[in-house]
């Protein structure tokens, strides 16, 4: 039998601790770990299937990131953003989404400007129904991010996308998409500020595009640091 290979095994250690960290991070960015939620290494390594060193490991590089810390008596906690945190990241993300928006305008396309309508669209759709306790008739995916996220791939610019998103898993995605759930308002101002950047787009006017993405982060990063706002302080920290 060949020998094991040292180097061939280290690399599968850090791969695990990888893949455990993206799990990990999932249930956060999804709501099923909430924020001010404890991490607890024995019931993770249980549901993960692992023993608890990669656990740690992927622990550590989550706080390293700053979607976690660990507090006094409590330990590894999902953190809870300051307000101020999130107006500052969404005021580099504005600009790099505006960036994002103007790049796109030379580089789109009808279907793609088909496509930005329907992810519009399903989200609107999506959030209305489930604000009214009805069952969606869209498939559910993350509409919203969609949006976005195909302005950043037409955009054509990875260190660009690679910026918004490391901005982006900074925060829990449920909690801005909650946030078009549960404010009517919000959801019908999100939806109107998307049709102005894809008319923007669709007429190639290059300043308006990037004018109406930059409003509508700031905006959005607004309603999310309100939100975190009224939380932080019923979150227990300790």
């Amino acid at each position: 039998m060949a020998a094991a290979d040292p180097a061939g095994a280290e690399k599968t250690g850090n791969a695990l601790v990888d893949d455990v960290a993206a799990r990990i991070r999932e249930r956060i960015m999804s709501g099923q770990i909430p924020i001010g939620a404890q991490l607890r290494q024995a019931e993770l390594a249980s549901d993960f299937g692992v023993s608890r060193t990669p656990v740690r490991e992927a622990l550590r590089q989550l706080q390293s990131g700053g979607l976690i810390e660990v507090l006094p008596n409590r330990g590894a906690v999902v953190r809870v953003p300051a307000p101020w945190e999130v107006r500052e990241a969404y005021e580099v993300r504005a600009e790099l989404e505006a960036l994002a928006a103007t790049r796109a305008v030379s580089r789109i396309t009808e279907a793609e400007l088909a496509e930005l309508r329907q992810a519009n669209q399903e989200m609107y759709d999506h959030s209305s129904a489930l604000s009214r306790g009805e069952e969606p008739a869209s498939s559910g995916r993350p509409a919203n991010d969609v949006f976005h996220t195909l302005i950043l791939s037409i955009a054509a610019n990875a260190r660009l996308a690679k910026a918004v998103n490391d901005i982006n898993e900074t925060f829990p995605r449920n909690v801005s998409a909650q946030l078009i759930v549960n404010d009517a308002r919000h959801r019908d101002e999100n939806f109107r500020e998307h049709e102005r950047i894809v008319a923007a787009l669709a007429e190639g006017d290059l300043a308006t595009a990037g004018r109406e993405m930059r409003e509508h982060v700031i905006k959005a990063g607004e309603h999310l640091a309100h939100w975190y706002e009224r939380r932080s302080s019923t979150v227990f920290r300790g």
